[in-house]
């Protein structure tokens, strides 16, 4: 929109306040801090929401690969099979064998339900996921026969042990006897304690190597799954489909989609429900917008009356009115998306600041599932944010522009 020199004048004229329009400047300033909420309200949101599903599909992925090639029964003799194939399917990047079971962990009186986790050594110390996380002692002492085993930060606090805390696994398939099954009692040495920022898996994750874990188990030689990652984690079902069509019957693929689906599905549904209530905060804002000029088309009918009768044409009024709403829309948007990137930054910061003052715990990791409050900015949606805000303060501008336009300068003098 190009304006003329005295447009730009007067446009810039009307967005400073005059004698006796404090009021409309108050209106105006009142939109411009509402447009300011409700851009910095939908960056954050939207920031948060990417980043819890950013933050649990690395995690989750991170642990559990984009699929489990599972044996029947939970057991795959033919797991080395199954891992060449995978390794030979084209896209897949890689084929992990392993162990996973549920027990009971002991440790002076205390005990907790576990997931024990056999992975091969190589797996275990070239998982990023297990490998960046881990806060006390080392997974270079965790090697086949030496009874090491790694376990998550929540358990560790839950059984009140630590690195070098020997640990009590019970296995319910144990040797029989007279009396019945004789659970299978095993004690480990705690050789490093990790923490992914998932609860569930620091709650209950023991990583040992899949010789010992096959010894615990008493599975031989056994392998109970086969992790698999392919290079492109939404074409999982596509890349796989020869390998399925390879093992057959010999066991059964599962990918992220059908293993987590409630879970990013409901994160889904939640994010759309929250842009679009939060959509609403810009739309009211704007409407301060419409009003803050309908007054002020009002406080300057008869100088809109004399630049009629001095030569300014409507569609220079039209364009005047129209560059002042839609200057206080930019400027709240330019402000809110600051305001939203500097809360971004300082989010965690926030959190603690408010949980010190209320004396609450406003993240429980038992509740919130991962342990800080994530984020994960995209470009796309700030470009898509800033487009709506500024499309709505447009609009708003066009019914005040063209009352300002039609005003008919020979009623006004006459009568003013």
């Amino acid at each position: 929109m190009i304006l003329s020199r005295y447009e730009r004048m007067i446009a810039r004229r009307y967005l400073l306040p005059g004698k006796g329009e404090g009021f409309i400047f108050l209106v105006a300033s009142i939109s411009l801090i509402a447009v300011m909420l409700g851009v910095a309200a939908l960056v954050i949101v939207m920031s948060v929401m990417n980043g819890f599903r950013a933050e649990l599909f690395d995690k989750i992925v991170g642990l559990n690969g984009h699929a489990v090639v599972q044996g029947v029964g939970g057991r795959l003799p033919d797991w080395r099979e199954v891992v060449q194939a995978a390794r030979t399917t084209p896209g897949v990047t890689s084929a992990v064998p392993l162990i996973e079971q549920p027990l009971m962990a002991s440790y002076n009186g205390r005990v907790e339900g576990v997931l024990v986790r056999g992975m091969r050594i190589g797996d275990i110390r070239s998982n990023a996921t297990l490998g960046d996380k881990v806060l006390m002692g080392s997974l270079a002492g965790i090697t086949p026969g030496s009874d090491s085993v790694a376990i998550g930060s929540r358990l560790a606090e839950a059984l009140g042990a630590q690195v070098g805390s020997e640990i009590s696994l019970i296995s319910p398939q144990g040797q029989a006897s007279p009396f019945g099954t004789v659970p299978r009692i095993v004690s480990y040495r705690v050789g490093a304690i990790f923490e992914i920022g998932i609860y569930d898996y620091d709650k209950a994750y023991v990583v040992m190597p899949i010789e010992d874990a096959q010894t615990l188990l008493l599975m031989g030689d056994v392998a109970g799954m086969v992790e698999v990652k392919t290079v492109d984690a939404d074409r999982v079902g596509e890349i796989l489909k020869p390998l399925g069509d390879r093992i057959g019957n010999m066991a059964v693929i599962s990918d992220w989609r059908t293993m987590n689906a409630q879970l990013f599905e409901a994160l889904a549904v939640e994010r759309v429900a929250m842009f679009t209530v939060l959509s609403i905060i810009i739309l009211v804002a704007v409407f301060n917008i419409l009003s803050s000029l309908i007054m002020l088309v009002r406080a300057k009918t008869r100088d809109i009356a004399i630049l009629r009768t001095m030569g300014a044409t409507r569609g220079g009024l039209m364009r005047i009115f129209m560059v002042v709403g839609t200057t206080i829309g930019a400027l709240g948007t330019v402000a809110g998306l600051a305001l939203g990137f500097v809360f971004l930054f300082y989010r965690q910061a926030v959190v603690n600041f408010v949980q010190l003052v209320t004396g609450q715990n406003l993240w429980d990791p038992s509740i919130r599932y991962l342990t800080t409050l994530p984020s994960k900015t995209d470009p796309v949606e700030i470009v898509v944010i800033a487009a709506m805000a500024l499309g709505f303060s447009f609009l708003a501008t066009l019914y005040p522009a063209w009352k300002a336009a039609s005003t008919d300068p020979v009623q006004v003098l006459r009568y003013e």
